[in-house]
């Protein structure tokens, strides 16, 4: 009867060694799982930095394109004018 009281504990000790590796392997994977969360934020920082910057580039594109057009439009009227209205007006 004693060897299977035996048996019994030697089952019971490593199921208790188990169930502390995989307490020890929890907290790890949540250490880990809280790095990564806070990698992830610091991507999306960096993304929504980049996004504005983007943006503030393609505003000044757009403000460029919009001043050359004037300037062109300027120009396609002074071509398509009248001799006589450019020296009138000088």
């Amino acid at each position: 009867m004693k060897l299977g009281n035996d048996l019994i504990k030697k089952k019971f000790d490593e199921i208790d060694g188990q169930i502390d590796f995989m307490i020890e392997l929890c907290h790890t994977l949540q250490l880990e799982n809280q790095e990564l969360l806070l990698k992830i934020k610091n991507f999306e920082t960096e993304l929504d930095k980049k996004k504005e910057t983007e943006d503030e580039y393609l505003d000044q594109q757009a403000l460029i394109h919009s001043k050359i057009d004037g300037l062109l439009t300027k120009l396609d009227d002074f071509a398509n004018s009248d001799p006589e209205e450019v020296s009138s007006n000088l």
